[in-house]
């Protein structure tokens, strides 16, 4: 059965539309076309005929233009809509005019570098020219790399890779520099925040040594959707780009249906699991053999809705790989194998968490099933758009769970289709960030006075201040570098540990193997001793965890529970670094912060059932996040006004709206920031509101906030004073089942307060 059989029958079958509490149909809508541009080399054209490709989508010969004028440019167009071609034929048609020219490709994540480099390798064969496109990252072998320095003339890599190993060693790089055309970033949306802002400023130190060797690249950038795509690459670039925004591309029918489980407790507002509906629902789609792509939220999850779908179509030989999961943590060569899989048709489904968000191509699926709304507006398109790639029908359904935010969305279907994508924000010239990157290229290239840093004005004030604390020394007109480390090291462009666990399945004591990864946060939660650790829908349980190796050791069993933690959090002020108190007994600090993590013990949970069956304990020593933050202390004379219930109520409120606020004027994505808040603060005894950065040392943010926290308050209360909702929403100050009934009228109380 096809997808426009089984969406009549669906809309037909009571059980399910009773469910449903929003249906929307987005027609299809036919492609614009475009020639093939004349100038276009004819081998070019050739090799496009060969596969079919007789003009292109109007936004693809549009960016053909902008790159034969010598522009920088952004395309910004849905999922699925032939992004690929509109980099790879100008860089392509370039090569085959100079063979000379190189081109530079940056992808957020090895994976995509992989898959993007794959479709340039046969369009490359297909041509039978002699051009040499390659991936460089910390997978390549050391005999290749020197190769790819030498001959590379497109370079496939990461920013990661570029920051710590291709720039600080720019003397092996010369042919690439001295002849660099072009530089491609695909995924820009992903680059936000921190990552975002570390970045830009790798862009600066690139273009630096290009000036250097004489070569003026130009930049071609792809996007998602979202809300500023020409501000980001403007902020990346530092540079004035062209903006392509109308997708030319075939749509076909799409339909959105947002799924509601029934309730089975009306007095708690408690409703069936997400999971077992999910699984549910995509058990139908598999039986009427509809290709479905799943997104879960968690590991975990993505581990017990696989294995019940290999258990549904599980053959005689035991043979289930038809489903397949798809998750960080999955050896490299594994996740290959399962998109190799996807393409060619062999996998009918595939349950995946956010990792298959970003654009590599896993073949025609028609159906996503999406389990609970991924947080925003963005990422829900990005993972619906994973569905219906080849013009065909798409069913797209989002199944809530009991989560405030999750039933907001599902019974609220227009805030979520009339409102515009969020924001992807940074901020190059955070004073921390930037420093770090002057240090870099100090250490690449010499700085001579005068000389500015991109587009930072004050570039002398950091050099003299680098030179006071002996890390440069300034001679003859230049500042050298002086320090013996190379300064790239010491700095993780996503500000995190990079330090992984490997996992070892010790099952045949002859023959030990690694089956997979984990970061070391995800650790104590899911590879605890005695945990049931779930790979590809096989079950095994944790011998024994080595902290001091970095090694877990796991043993297959048969056994019909999975396991989940429960981390436990707190947060110490190690050190008042700065504080005032308003008029109003009012306290607003600054300072230094320990937020410590900790699992003490784990749950059973039954495999079909999900109902609890035991719980162990674990003996991990807690992680401890040093960093820096500011918070504010409501006094008696406020607090004494509300209830316990409403003042917890609207300290909720305030912190969702300050994590609404602080965002857009620290030029930070949210997740760079942490705001909680404790109606008893340990420390301070009294009701107390934290902003705090999510990074080990800090990056500045809260020190930022700090200083502008009138203005953060201020326009606080104007998000919660405009919106038109009548006791919370999630866009401003929570849904009403969190913050309570009063908790709206509480948090604008509290804010005058707070502003005196």
């Amino acid at each position: 059965m096809n997808l426009d059989q089984l969406i009549p029958r669906l809309k037909a079958d009571k059980a399910f539309m009773d469910c449903v509490t929003e249906w929307r149909t987005l027609p299809a809508r036919e492609g614009r076309y475009v020639p093939l541009p004349d100038e276009m080399d004819p081998r070019l054209r050739q090799v496009l005929d060969a596969r079919g490709i007789h003009r292109l989508y109007s936004h693809q010969a549009e960016c053909f233009r902008l790159a034969r004028e010598k522009r920088d440019f952004v395309v910004v167009t849905p999922t699925a809509s032939g992004k690929t071609l509109c980099y790879n034929l100008p860089v392509v048609s370039s090569i085959l005019e100079n063979n000379d020219t190189r081109a530079l490709y940056l992808f957020p994540t090895k994976a995509l570098s992989a898959d993007q480099v794959s479709g340039l390798y046969d369009m490359i064969e297909a041509l039978q020219v002699d051009i040499k496109a390659y991936t460089y990252d910390g997978d390549t072998q050391g005999a290749a790399r020197k190769a790819i320095r030498q001959a590379g003339h497109i370079v496939v890599t990461n920013p990661d890779m570029l920051h710590a190993n291709i720039l600080p060693h720019h003397t092996k790089w010369v042919k690439l520099f001295e002849n660099l055309e072009y530089i491609v970033i695909d995924e820009i949306h992903t680059y936000r925040g921190v990552f975002g802002s570390h970045l830009a400023n790798v862009l600066r130190r690139l273009m630096r040594l290009c000036a250097f060797y004489g070569s003026h690249p130009r930049f071609i950038l792809c996007s998602a959707t979202i809300a500023n795509p020409v501000e980001l690459a403007r902020q990346l670039t530092g540079r004035e780009v062209a903006a392509v925004t109308e997708n030319g591309a075939p749509i076909g029918e799409r339909h959105f249906v947002f799924y509601n489980p029934p309730v089975v407790n009306r007095q708690l507002g408690i409703r069936r699991g997400v999971v077992n509906e999910v699984k549910r629902l995509a058990e139908n789609l598999l039986r009427n053999e509809i290709p479905t792509i799943v997104f879960a939220k968690s590991r975990l999850q993505v581990e017990v809705i696989t294995r019940h779908m290999k258990e549904c179509v599980r053959n005689a030989y035991g043979y289930s790989g038809r489903v397949r999961g798809y998750r960080g943590g999955y050896l490299p060569s594994e996740r290959r194998e399962i998109e190799r899989g996807l393409r060619a048709g062999e996998v009918d489904m595939v349950v995946s968490t956010n990792a298959l968000e970003l654009g590599i191509d896993i073949g025609s699926l028609t159906a996503c099933v999406l389990c609970g709304y991924p947080g925003t507006i963005a990422s829900t398109w990005q993972q619906a758009g994973r569905a219906g790639r080849r013009k065909d029908t798409a069913l797209t359904i989002l199944v809530a769970s009991s989560s405030p935010l999750d039933q907001y969305v599902i019974q609220n279907p227009d805030y979520f289709f009339n409102a515009s994508p969020e924001h992807a924000l940074v901020q190059p010239d955070n004073l921390y960030i930037l420093l770090s990157h002057i240090k870099c290229s100090a250490y690449e290239l010499p700085f001579t006075d005068g000389e500015a840093f991109g587009n930072v004005a004050d570039t002398g004030s950091f050099l003299e201040y680098l030179t006071e604390n002996n890390i440069l020394r300034h001679m003859d007109g230049k500042y050298y570098w002086m320090e013996e480390e190379l300064p790239s090291g010491e700095i993780s462009l996503r500000s995190a540990k990079t330090e992984n666990f490997v996992i070892i399945d010790i099952t045949d004591p002859a023959h030990h193997r690694v089956i997979g990864e984990m970061d070391r946060y995800t650790v104590p939660m899911l590879l605890h001793e005695n945990a049931i650790y779930l790979h590809d829908a096989r079950m095994f349980q944790v011998e024994r965890l080595d902290l001091a190796a970095c090694k877990a050791y796991i043993r297959a069993v048969d056994v019909d529970y999975y396991t989940d933690a429960d981390l436990n959090v707190s947060l110490h002020i190690l050190d008042d670094l700065e504080h005032k108190e308003l008029p109003n007994g009012t306290d607003v600090a600054m300072g230094e912060l320990r937020v410590s993590t900790i699992v003490k013990m784990f749950k059973k949970f039954k495999l079909d059932t999900h109902e609890t069956v035991g719980f162990g304990e674990v003996r991990l020593p807690q992680t401890d996040l040093h960093t820096t933050g500011m918070w504010w202390t409501v006094p008696d004379a406020i607090a004494s006004h509300y209830s316990n219930d409403t003042l917890q109520g609207a300290l909720l409120g305030v912190s969702h709206l300050l994590s609404i606020v602080a965002p857009l004027y620290l030029m930070c994505a949210p997740r760079d920031i942490n705001v909680i808040y404790q109606v008893k603060a340990p420390i301070t005894d009294k009701p107390t509101i934290f902003l705090y950065d999510a990074f080990p040392g800090g990056v500045g943010l809260s020190e930022k906030a700090y200083q502008m926290q009138e203005l953060l308050l201020e326009h606080a209360l104007q998000i919660a004073q405009g919106c038109h909702c009548e006791q919370g929403c999630p866009s401003c100050v929570g849904p009403v089942v969190e913050v309570g009934v009063d908790g709206k009228t509480a948090a604008c109380r509290i804010l005058k307060e707070l502003l005196n």
